[in-house]
């Protein structure tokens, strides 16, 4: 994977379809879908369920293969790789944050993110040191040895951004990240996302249904029935002003 410096294009999707067969019925889940996020920006696809957020997540995520179209990813195209080179691609250069926290209950905040690190096959020592400074980052130094049970919603999600992070990803996909905590959790993790990216010059991309969350992002893109309507450029933006604001998605 080549080097991208900030402000040049990382992603760039080229008239992008996924067509699915139900029945008779052709259903269109992408329907021509082109648009570029660079280096080092924090992007929200935004849209109702149905919308096809979701599955342009998976394709960009090299977890679903487009019926046709261009995915390229800092000059590899990801809709060209077998499944164990796109498995690789993932662990080498991804970092996924989940709405459902993904957590392993047996274990604490270090063993969960130093995780990803042990399918690369890096010594326990170095993991566990490397997991520890980035839940330094997050803001849960006091808990590293807290087990999921033992945390709140929201500290549960830290622990999945520092997972995310850990192994120094060209990029993190984030599905519904806040879909499961409350609204002013929602905007401490929106805060914390948008400053980490900031501060190690990565690429956030966010699905959501929630208009505001999706406001915290440098780029915005509608989707409605698999097709962009609307791409709202935010760089050089304030972050919205979250006191005394709350969500005005539901939370679910």
């Amino acid at each position: 994977m080549k080097t991208v410096r900030k402000g040049e294009p990382v992603i760039s999707v080229k008239d992008l379809y996924k067509i699915y067969r139900v029945g008779e019925e052709k259903v269109r889940a992408l329907n021509g879908v082109s648009f570029t996020i660079n280096r080092g920006d924090f992007c929200s696809i935004v849209g109702t369920s149905g919308s096809g957020k979701s599955t342009l997540l998976n394709m960009l995520a090299g977890l679903e293969k487009p019926t046709k179209g261009e995915i390229v990813i800092a000059g590899e195209h990801i809709e060209t790789k077998t499944e164990n080179q796109l498995v690789a691609f993932r662990r080498e250069h991804i970092g996924f944050i989940f709405q459902s926290f993904n957590l392993m209950g047996t274990m604490n905040a270090i063993e969960n993110v130093a995780l990803p690190l042990t399918f690369q096959g890096v010594d326990k020592k170095k993991r566990n040191a490397r997991a520890e400074e980035m839940l330094d980052l997050v803001g849960l130094t006091k808990h590293k040895k807290h087990r999921p049970n033992q945390m709140s919603g929201g500290q549960q999600q830290r622990v999945g951004v520092a997972r995310a992070l850990v192994v120094n990803p060209e990029i993190i996909f984030a599905d519904e990240p806040t879909g499961n905590l409350d609204s002013n959790t929602s905007v401490e993790v929106m805060n914390l996302m948008k400053q980490v990216v900031r501060e190690k010059n990565q690429t956030l991309v966010m699905v959501t249904h929630d208009d505001y969350l999706a406001s915290f992002a440098d780029l915005v893109i509608r989707i409605v029935d698999g097709k962009i309507v609307a791409t709202e450029d935010r760089r050089g933006q304030d972050m919205p002003d979250v006191i005394g604001q709350k969500s005005t998605g539901s939370v679910v």
